[in-house]
């Protein structure tokens, strides 16, 4: 495996041991319903990619993965879509994360077919994987309908799951965009569908800053200008949360940049 960036800022704040884990949890979750772990070493995995050490995340997950704690694997699958969406800068390597995220994710579908998050983890991996080849690719590759049934799949197994919905509004608003609504409608894609997901997803979790950002998204992609001033303020209220952990960070820097556009 290639060298892995370093997480780019302090984190300090993000540092967490056992106690303060589990204290912080659902806060930490707010965003993926994952389940507390039991184990001593998944525990360790996830204290790890909240710290931003994703490469040691990674590394810390599917060791305990192997050892019986299939839920290792969640955490390393997570670790491993963060780094390579936010922080890795070759094209090629970060195409091959996504590859082999998808592969260990679809073997833990096939495993354990009632976790959530494999299923989300999934389409996570398929979907930035479609967006680097280009969506409308993709589409032709079938990947759309993967992407879309998986996160479905997510939202029943775990109604709370905020992510899960953030990306199927950003699935709807992305194909629309383009492949436009008429073609778009083969592929199951729908406008009012889209926002909807988005309302829902900051429904469940109101202080979630990609959520914030992706609605900002799709508001321009689906509305266009008129919804613009929505959308800025969208991405003035992400730029100004609080993050808990190295994700959320990442994610506040990015509402940051997109204002600074």
């Amino acid at each position: 495996m290639a060298k892995w960036t370093a997480f780019p800022y302090d984190n300090a704040d993000y540092v967490h041991n056992a106690v303060a884990l589990k204290k912080h949890w659902a806060r930490l979750h707010a965003g993926d319903a994952e389940p507390w772990p039991k184990d001593a070493a998944v525990q360790e995995a996830w204290a790890l990619f909240h710290a931003g050490e994703f490469r040691k995340a990674v590394d810390a997950g599917l060791k305990a993965g192997a050892n019986g704690a299939t839920a290792g694997i969640t955490a390393a699958n997570k670790a491993q879509a963060i780094y390579a969406n936010y922080l890795e800068k070759s094209e090629k390597v970060k195409l091959d994360l996504f590859l082999e995220l998808a592969e260990r994710a679809e073997a833990q579908v096939a495993a354990e077919p009632k976790n959530a998050n494999a299923h989300y983890l999934m389409a996570y991996a398929v979907g930035r994987y479609g967006q680097s080849i280009s969506v409308a690719k993709a589409l032709a590759q079938g990947l759309g309908s993967k992407v879309k049934n998986a996160l479905e799949t997510t939202i029943k197994l775990a109604p709370k799951h905020a992510d899960a919905h953030i990306a199927l509004g950003a699935f709807h608003a992305e194909v629309i965009d383009k492949v436009g609504k008429l073609l778009g409608r083969t592929q199951g894609a729908d406008a009012a569908t889209g926002l909807k997901m988005f309302q829902a997803a900051l429904k469940l979790n109101p202080g979630s800053a990609i959520a914030m950002v992706e609605y900002a998204n799709g508001l321009v992609m689906l509305e266009g200008d008129k919804r613009m001033k929505e959308a800025e303020q969208l991405y003035a209220q992400a730029a100004a949360c609080k993050p808990a952990d190295a994700m959320e960070r990442l994610d506040v820097e990015m509402a940051k940049a997109e204002l600074d556009d």
